[in-house]
């Protein structure tokens, strides 16, 4: 099984990327805009499409304000298996850092998917350090 990281340092609040990151069907507008053209939701799940017309039904496993993460599936899609977190840290002088982690089946998506991830995490860094600076 492949796993995949990324991590960023985000100059905002844990607060405020936290607030943005746990608002599950508003990820097309308060996290990675842009990158991610929708997000409808379907019951616990979230239908995603992405900037470069795919579309993922992910199912959120859990929410945890206490440690600040999320937690979902994949559940329709090219895996055979996904599992994937995101976690915001105090990185201390009010700034956070920012941890996606996912897991997933074929090895082989591993590569783009790593792509694509670096490529929404930036996206993350400048949606949240903008929105800092306007708020």
């Amino acid at each position: 099984m492949a796993c995949v990281r990324t991590e960023i340092l985000v100059d905002a609040s844990p607060e405020d990327v936290w607030a943005a990151v746990r608002d599950w069907g508003a990820l097309h507008q308060r996290l990675v805009p842009g990158f991610v053209t929708d997000t409808q939701l379907d019951g616990d799940d979230r239908i995603v499409t992405f900037f470069n017309g795919t579309v993922l039904r992910e199912l959120l496993v859990d929410l945890n304000d206490e440690t600040r993460r999320l937690v979902w599936s994949i559940v329709e899609g090219p895996y055979t298996h996904h599992n994937a977190s995101a976690q915001v840290f105090s990185a201390g002088m009010g700034a956070s850092r920012f941890v996606w982690t996912a897991d997933l089946l074929p090895n082989d998506l591993a590569e783009r998917t790593a792509a694509l991830m670096q490529q929404g995490t930036n996206v993350v860094k400048q949606t949240l350090e903008a929105q800092a600076v306007r708020g």
